[in-house]
């Protein structure tokens, strides 16, 4: 009985042991640096622990384990009407993290699915408040607003909103025409005032250059020459030679009208054959010639009476 009843004991003692190493293992929970445990006893909570190795008395502790890395978030599309009443659809995407664990778990069911509610309806609010030009022109200051709007909205659940960026703009089909047509015009006015502007220098420089040949008409003869060099480069069967109205002009001053140069020769004629005696145009009821810049009188003086020609001899039976 004695062998008996020792036996029993070192089965019990055994099996305390057994159970008690047992205990210790389960006891014995190993955290990774990029999470932390919060720990609750009797369901009061004692705080977070980790990252390494701690023990969590079961039944009396709990431990909750919650991830401190940084979480990447979709933004479903958001149907929004802009600031001048344009719909479009938006979508964004959320970084953020936890940086108080405890906050996490106790003031939160569920910190990024709230997260993402609070993402979804701060962006519709946003994009609401401004116009369609200011965000695509400015969409970096879009960004911080609805990042810093965000983050005070989750900062009592211990989370941290570090990055929100508009991914996409999706506008209609009507509007992206019209934007189209938009920066086509202004791209048309670009290139008109670029092009009046080199007009404009060129004008200038056409306009020294032609004061320069000016005061130099050696320069005008050089450019002659320069061009007939251009053409015959070419090899062309034909040379139009430019030819200054400058060179004839002084001939032109000596000639007098057409109705002057007959009445002239007329006039030489007569008086080679000695049947009149010259006159002037004067006396032939003739203005004469106009000064350039002066416009012709349109006065008409009737002739003299002609008187009877003087004859030399007996009259000419043919000339009656």
């Amino acid at each position: 009985m004695g062998l008996l009843g020792g036996a029993g004991a070192l089965l019990c003692i055994g099996a305390l042991l057994f159970i008690g190493v047992m205990y210790l293992f389960a006891a014995i929970r190993v955290i990774p640096e990029y999470e932390r445990g919060v720990i609750f006893r009797l369901g009061r909570l004692v705080g977070a622990r980790g990252p390494g190795l701690f023990f969590v008395w079961p039944p009396v502790e709990r431990m909750v384990r919650v991830d401190t890395r940084v979480i990447t978030m979709d933004v479903p599309a958001q149907e929004v009407i802009t600031l001048d009443n344009v719909t479009i659809k938006v979508n964004a995407v959320l970084y953020f993290m936890v940086v108080d664990p405890n906050k996490a778990v106790v003031n939160v069911l569920d910190y990024i699915r709230a997260t993402m509610q609070i993402a979804q309806t701060t962006v519709r609010s946003v994009m609401g408040q401004v116009e369609l030009d200011t965000l695509l022109a400015d969409r970096a200051r879009i960004n911080t607003e609805i990042q810093q709007i965000i983050d005070e909205q989750t900062e009592p659940w211990g989370v941290k909103v570090t990055i929100v960026e508009i991914k996409d703009v999706e506008l209609p089909q009507m509007m992206q025409r019209a934007m189209a047509r938009q920066a086509e015009a202004e791209r048309e006015k670009r290139a008109k005032i670029i092009h009046a502007e080199g007009e404009f220098q060129a004008s200038q420089q056409l306009a020294n250059a032609a004061d320069i040949i000016a005061h130099e008409p050696v320069t005008l003869q050089l450019r002659y020459l320069q061009t007939l060099t251009e053409i015959a480069t070419e090899k062309n069967s034909t040379i139009l030679f430019p030819f200054p109205i400058d060179i004839v002009r002084p001939f032109l001053g000596m000639l007098g009208t057409s109705e002057e140069m007959e009445l002239r020769k007329a006039a030489m004629v007569q008086a080679n054959q000695g049947k009149l005696t010259p006159v002037s145009p004067a006396q032939l009821g003739v203005q004469p010639a106009a000064p350039a810049g002066q416009p012709a009188a349109a006065t008409y003086t009737p002739p003299a009476a002609t008187q009877p020609l003087a004859q030399d001899g007996p009259p000419d039976p043919a000339r009656r």
